[in-house]
């Protein structure tokens, strides 16, 4: 049996501030390099800073929901996820798959996942669609290299974190869900991943040899939760 791959790709990576052809070359390149050994890939994207764009704009003309404004954030990541689709064109299944919450149809080694409903982040529909194939591991890829104890962009004495288990990792972030949420792994998809039993890598995407490092069973830099 194929051994599938879930990928939680963040849209900080995917359009920090333009988009990254760099790193969306490089990492087509790895993925491209795991799929001739055998192994599937379900991706999922985030909206980085498209998202970010028209979530400021709408805030400055009206008052949007946290609801409006997720569906703002699902239209943008439907976008990065067409993007994917194309970058991996023949590997790629031919459709992005907005519901990954089903059975969903897996005839090419590479799946493209976006959204269907507010509430969450990207994370969660990662962790839709290892729960419908069983899979019982993720990796999220973000621009941070672990999850840490505080937040280290307003705390320098933030301290890294390798290991932690599910209990540990949702007390240090909000309980519920809100539009744009900064976290490493968003409360929604936490809650999912503990009831079902599955561990998520948290690491930087950017790190392309790091990420290899992962895809290939060998010791690489992150926080593992589970």
């Amino acid at each position: 049996m194929q051994e599938t791959i879930i990928i939680s790709l963040g849209g900080s990576l995917i359009v920090p501030d333009q988009i990254d052809i760099d790193f969306l070359k490089s990492f087509k390149t790895l993925i491209l390099e795991h799929v001739a050994e055998g192994k599937k890939f379900v991706i999922t994207t985030g909206g980085g800073k498209v998202n970010r764009t028209y979530n400021e704009a709408a805030k400055k003309i009206t008052n949007p929901s946290d609801v409006d404004l997720d569906w703002i954030g699902i239209a943008a990541l439907k976008l990065n996820a067409e993007l994917l689709r194309v970058i991996f064109s023949e590997y790629a299944h031919e459709e992005v798959i907005a519901n990954l919450s089903t059975r969903f149809p897996s005839n090419k080694p590479i799946t493209i996942g976006s959204a269907y409903e507010p509430g969450h982040s990207s994370d969660y529909d990662a962790i839709l669609a290892a729960t419908s194939l069983g899979a019982k591991k993720l990796i999220n890829l973000s621009n941070i290299n672990y999850v840490y104890d505080s937040d280290p962009c307003t705390n320098p004495s933030a301290k890294k974190i390798e290991q932690i288990s599910w209990a540990d990792y949702r007390a240090l972030i909000p309980k519920e869900w809100t539009a744009r949420l900064n976290s490493p792994f968003d409360p929604t998809a936490a809650e999912a991943a503990e009831k079902e039993g599955i561990e998520v890598v948290i690491m930087n995407g950017k790190n392309i040899s790091n990420l290899k490092k992962c895809l290939n069973g060998e010791k690489f830099l992150g926080t593992v939760i589970s």
